[in-house]
């Protein structure tokens, strides 16, 4: 087989891993996946990791030439890409790991980029999913919890400290359900996918429901399902309305799982904010386009970003 440039792009989750060598042109050269571990605890998942990109190093130099250029990894929790530090990831147990250090020395000296997951996904869904072409975008995944990345002529801002874009902790409503950050009312304790399958399950009896029952219950016509998605596309929309009057996107992506219900959620969203907007310029609310590819794309992206950015010795 003729020699492939390419590069090693890794998506870290709580529980699981996405990995991709990745060309230059953004083709998916080989594509695994990979449990973290995380129940053996936070060194053993760091050390999954190591092992995973080793495997891939070796996949790469067997299968398409000489080994990869680069590699870019996108993790969880608050991230210091600059210094390619996770500082700390709940989820995994992780206090400032020097990611991008282990990363490259594990690799041979290979540079490594790290990025923060939702921004990473971000990154992919501007440049090559629903944001191409758009100077301006906000993505906003609904999972778990909810969180942002704030897209300006195809680059990621990641803020001074690397906060930029957590609109899930803007506060929708005062006095509202408690956080996990300090606060009350936080958009992601009322719009998440998590906080919609609380309510849903509190609403219907069964505490196994979830925001996807929810949604089903709504296109069948049951009024219960119906409050409990309108509180929580009212809430989101609020959280927008912010997110636009600071901002000012010409896009809004909005991915995650509660996405999936499509036009259920789409148009009374899209009506919602249509409605708060006063002076505002209504930006294109289009569902994301990548699914649960966009962190490893995003990750092969900066890999390739990282290479271009080098100064030729």
């Amino acid at each position: 087989m003729k020699p492939v440039k390419h590069v090693i792009a890794l998506d870290v989750g709580g529980t699981g891993m996405k990995a991709a060598l990745v060309a230059a042109d953004g083709t998916l050269l080989h594509e695994a996946r990979r449990a973290t571990g995380r129940e053996r605890g936070p060194d053993a998942v760091v050390e999954t990791i190591l092992d995973f990109a080793a495997e891939l190093l070796d996949t790469g130099r067997e299968r398409f030439g000489p080994a990869a250029s680069a590699a870019g990894v996108a993790v969880p929790g608050i991230v210091d890409a600059e210094n390619g530090i996770a500082v700390y990831a709940a989820n995994l147990g992780w206090r400032d790991v020097a990611m991008r250090e282990l990363l490259s020395r594990r690799l041979g000296g290979i540079p490594v980029a790290l990025g923060h997951d939702v921004r990473t996904g971000g990154l992919a869904e501007g440049r090559i999913g629903a944001g191409r072409g758009a100077d301006r975008f906000l993505f906003v995944p609904l999972g778990t919890g909810i969180a942002g990345a704030i897209g300006i002529a195809g680059r990621i801002e990641a803020g001074a400290h690397g906060y930029a874009g957590e609109i899930g902790h803007v506060v929708v409503r005062p006095g509202g359900p408690a956080c996990g950050c300090g606060q009350h009312g936080c958009l992601e304790t009322l719009a998440s996918a998590s906080a919609v399958s609380r309510a849903w399950a509190a609403a219907c009896g069964d505490p196994d429901a979830d925001a996807a029952d929810c949604a089903k219950a709504v296109e069948g016509g049951d009024a219960r399902a119906l409050e409990v998605w309108l509180a929580a596309v009212g809430a989101l929309a609020d959280g927008l309305v912010t997110a636009i009057t600071l901002l000012d996107p010409r896009t809004l992506i909005i991915g995650g799982g509660l996405a999936e219900a499509g036009e259920t959620l789409f148009t009374p969203l899209r009506k919602a904010v249509e409605e708060r907007v006063t002076f505002q310029r209504l930006p294109h609310i289009v569902p994301a386009a990548l699914g649960d590819t966009a962190g490893c794309l995003g990750a092969g992206l900066l890999a390739w970003d990282l290479l271009a950015t080098e100064v030729p010795a």
